[in-house]
């Protein structure tokens, strides 16, 4: 419990001590005898003590225009009722709707927490070694790229980085929500963020600090809030309609009965006096605004949102803002790129076939031609060389899009690419049997054999898939550059619904737009992806879904959820608890609505008392508060 809201229970307390002995006196429960101003001036006590700050809100909003709001309401019906002669009513209205204020502050932060807990992975300093020996410590901000820095045991890393000494375990919850150590040496990467438990690693990084893992994640985080759903824009629009209205009908409430009854005589008899007919109308009016506040709805859906975003934030899945997190609940097709999606992007050579030259000397022409690329399969061909390039070695190199690539080694003309590259220059080739991504070769014009990759399923591929299917989605499918055998194969073994395969970066744009167009209704296409040509399908499709650990820069950026440790099955998990947070959402309005409803009725009608008018109104506000904060608890969903 933070100090404001230490200081609010307090004055709650010192209220409540007032306030019944106050109100058992003034219904004669307890006979004192004592005047009627000293009463008045008492109650005024635990009135002001607990209520202070709302009237003064309600003051300030009228002085800036901004008139009709919960305060203005409260701080309305509570004088009118004191002013009626109603102290106890009065202050009891004030008291209860305070500790209405209280929980919901308190839910409110419980919420925050599991956002707030991430702020804890930003960096204070980075280690970097001095010639003697010793630690320097400076400002993450001033580290360069390149620059070897050291991270001790207990220490939070403070840039991503690449290890070049040392070994140790990371706690990488706070990234991607596992709670189980990583265990990292020598070439292996490491996200800043994760705290390092035992080792100490030198780093080489590999970004500035504000393109670090941690940096992006925060900013993420902050900004998502901003991000209004539909729901959160329809409460704004209703609050600021329906609050004005139902301070007119209790003005109309308060003034055209009694005018009524006292031009026609209709309904006088039941009242001994003018006064008496004004007072009860009156004290309807200030029911009726005590019962029409707002506060279950305004309060409760964007706590909804906001809890949503915390608990799955806690599970490592980052939602930019509650209108995504609202657009994720509507998906019911689910588009994937395969590689570093489905599988794991750890290509390895598994053959080299029809080589006419020698095996070394065909893997030396491909990894050079691939030496500027860090796409996977570019870096597989380097590490089956294994010997050191020379880029120099590599002249009028040209990347030909969805083809390969056409240079010059040693001035010996090498086309390296698939089987469209070969049949664009003209170049016979061998057909291969074995499933995986054939790279063919051409060197001096002439056919020099190809090159097998494979590439592994990631761990969670085929309970991904068979998750999204429990959580309703109708339709999964991969869309990938690889060949149609390859894609075959990898759709039937993680039991894809569809698949299209040997599309180029544009052609995935149009696979989407089409997809999308065979959604119907309220139906929404997400697409999961992690390379830089898959930002622009990111951007294009109804929800975008990156890999956060090992995806492109770019493709986090396009997206609109980012899963920190690159797990799939994470997709179903994020659909889920969208779901959950929404159906909350709804169950809230129309709780809100329904209950604000009847009793507004009753209430005009005389048959609600202002007692019932702040447990409609409190009551109501903290069951949906209630309801909202369930959207924390997601993690065995």
């Amino acid at each position: 419990m933070n100090k404001k809201q230490k200081n609010l229970l307090i004055r709650i307390i010192i209220a409540t001590v007032f306030f019944i002995p106050l109100y058992l006196i003034s219904e004669d429960i307890i006979h004192v005898d004592m005047p009627k101003w000293a009463l008045i001036l008492l109650f005024l006590v635990p009135y002001l003590t607990v209520g202070y700050d709302i009237i003064r809100k309600a003051f300030l909003g009228i002085k800036n225009g901004k008139v009709f709001d919960e305060c203005f309401l409260m701080t309305v019906s509570t004088i009118g009722a004191i002013a009626l002669g109603e102290y106890g009513e009065g202050v009891a209205v004030m008291l209860l709707y305070q500790v209405g204020e209280l929980f919901q502050s308190y839910a409110v932060g419980k919420s925050r927490k599991n956002i707030s807990e991430l702020m804890d992975i930003r960096p204070d300093y980075a280690n970097i070694g001095k010639a003697d020996g010793t630690l320097e410590r400076v400002d993450p901000d001033e580290v360069e790229v390149g620059t070897v820095i050291i991270i001790q045991p207990g220490e939070k890393v403070p840039i991503d980085g690449v290890v070049v000494e040392g070994t140790s375990s990371l706690n990488t919850a706070a990234l991607t929500g596992e709670s189980k150590p990583r265990e990292v040496g020598v070439d292996d990467t490491v996200l800043s963020g994760s705290i390092n438990m035992s080792g100490v690693l030198k780093l080489r990084t590999t970004a500035e600090f504000g393109e670090s893992t941690a940096s992006k994640i925060l900013d993420l985080v902050e900004n998502a809030a901003s991000l209004k759903s539909k729901s959160e824009n329809f409460i704004s629009k209703f609050a600021r309609v329906y609050t004005p209205f139902v301070c007119y009908a209790a003005l109309a409430l308060a003034v055209l009965p009694p005018l009524f009854s006292m031009i026609t005589g209709v309904g006088m008899s039941g009242y001994a006096s003018v006064g008496a007919l004004w007072r009860d109308w009156i004290l309807r009016a200030c029911t009726f605004l005590v019962i029409s506040c707002p506060c279950a709805l305004v309060i409760s859906i964007p706590l909804s949102f906001f809890a949503g975003l915390g608990g799955a934030s806690n599970q490592g899945i980052l939602i930019k803002g509650s209108n995504y997190l609202e657009t994720l609940s509507e998906v019911t097709t689910v588009a994937f790129d395969k590689t570093g999606t489905i599988t794991r992007g750890n290509f390895e050579v598994t053959a080299v076939h029809h080589n006419r030259l020698d095996e070394d000397k065909l893997l030396e022409y491909a990894a050079l031609a691939e030496c500027h690329s860090s796409h996977p399969i570019s870096l597989s061909l380097q590490k089956a060389y294994g010997k050191k390039l020379d880029p120099n070695r590599v002249t009028d190199l040209q990347e030909i899009s969805g083809h390969g690539i056409v240079c010059k080694v040693d001035g010996t003309d090498v086309a390296v690419g698939n089987e469209k590259l070969m049949n664009r220059l003209g170049i016979p080739f061998h057909y291969c049997h074995h499933i995986g991504t054939i790279i063919h070769m051409a060197v001096g014009g002439q056919y020099a054999g190809h090159v097998v990759i494979s590439d592994a399923l990631k761990e969670h591929a085929r309970e991904a898939m068979s998750a999204l299917k429990e959580a309703g989605i109708k339709r999964t499918v991969m869309l990938t550059g690889d060949a149609e055998a390859v894609a075959k194969q990898v759709a039937a073994e993680v039991g894809l619904t569809d698949y299209r395969a040997e599309l180029l970066p544009q052609d995935k744009v149009t696979c989407i737009e089409a997809l999308m167009k065979e959604c119907s209704g309220r139906q929404k296409l997400a697409f999961v992806g992690d390379g830089i040509n898959d930002a622009p399908v990111l951007s294009r499709a109804d929800i975008g879904i990156a890999m956060g650990a090992l995806g492109s820069d770019a493709a986090i950026e396009a997206a609109d959820v980012v899963l920190m440790d690159d797990d799939p099955l994470k997709i179903a998990k994020g659909i889920k608890i969208s779901r959950k947070c929404l159906r909350i959402v709804r169950q809230n309005i129309a709780f809100a609505l329904i209950i604000k409803a009847i009793c507004l009725v009753l209430g005009a009608m005389g048959k609600a008392s202002m007692w019932v008018a702040i447990v409609a109104d409190v009551g109501v506000m903290i069951l949906a508060v209630l309801n909202a904060i369930r959207c924390l608890f997601v993690k065995n969903l």
